[in-house]
């Protein structure tokens, strides 16, 4: 099931995923006429750091939060980036593009066979693949103390045994799954990059708790995200999954 965002607050706490994707888009080779896909453009920020890169080019941007693609829309020159909504493993281009970017999105897609195989049918030939997601190890500590939290009552009703929705996997089994789908040159690695957010509950309400937050009843909800806030401390510990393949010629 797709979730939705809070697409205002997420841009307004996304400093860390904006951080990443500066050092993800140094990646990119592009002349700056390319078409590029944003899989999964969020609000848009991020989006309009690739559109900077690209002064005679286009991005698609995509992503399956309904607020987020409004956002965007409305964040985004429409001349210029064409945005619409849509679940990756379900993708598909009239027109494919010469390069695919995604930033902070993959750990949220239970099948990456799926996922890879639509991003590859998107590329012309010789198009490159640069993304970076959650990884194996992704906020682990975070998401135990989230687990002990839900554990007590009057969550525990709600949260317990739930075991999420997240896919952070690790970097041999991503290359397999690239090399599967048809994808050469290819290069994954695992990169600790702990987070402090400026706004604490702001960000783990918005960013990393969204799914527990969504089997809560209202009441709950704030209780919740102020007890794992108090417990989990201000570093959030992230792991990165780098990514970087291209479709043959």
């Amino acid at each position: 099931m797709t979730r939705d965002w809070d697409a205002a607050t997420y841009d307004r706490v996304s400093a860390p995923q904006v951080e990443w994707a500066e050092r993800v888009l140094e990646r990119l080779p592009l002349r700056g006429d390319e078409a590029v896909l944003d899989a999964g453009c969020g609000s848009g920020r991020v989006t309009q750091l690739l559109l900077d890169r690209l002064p005679n080019g286009r991005v698609v941007a995509v992503d399956s939060a309904p607020s987020m693609v409004e956002h965007a829309r409305q964040a985004l020159d429409p001349g210029r980036a064409e945005v619409f909504q849509a679940d990756l493993i379900e993708l598909r281009l009239d027109v494919p593009v010469d390069a695919a970017f995604s930033n902070a999105v993959f750990h949220w897609i239970g099948d990456h066979d799926a996922l890879f195989a639509r991003l590859y049918a998107a590329l012309v030939p010789g198009g490159c693949l640069v993304a970076q997601c959650g990884g194996k190890g992704n906020v682990a500590r975070f998401h135990a103390v989230a687990k002990d939290v839900a554990a007590d009552e009057p969550y525990a009703q709600h949260l317990g045994g739930w075991r999420g929705r997240w896919n952070f996997a690790g970097a041999e089994e991503t290359a397999e799954r690239l090399a599967v789908a048809g994808f050469e040159e290819i290069r994954t690695w695992l990169e600790p990059y702990p987070v402090v957010p400026d706004d604490l509950s702001s960000f783990i309400r918005t960013v990393c708790l969204g799914p527990h937050l969504e089997r809560l009843p209202e009441d709950l909800r704030d209780r919740y995200v102020g007890a794992v806030a108090e417990r989990a401390g201000a570093e959030i510990d992230y792991v990165r999954l780098n990514i970087d393949a291209k479709k043959p010629r």
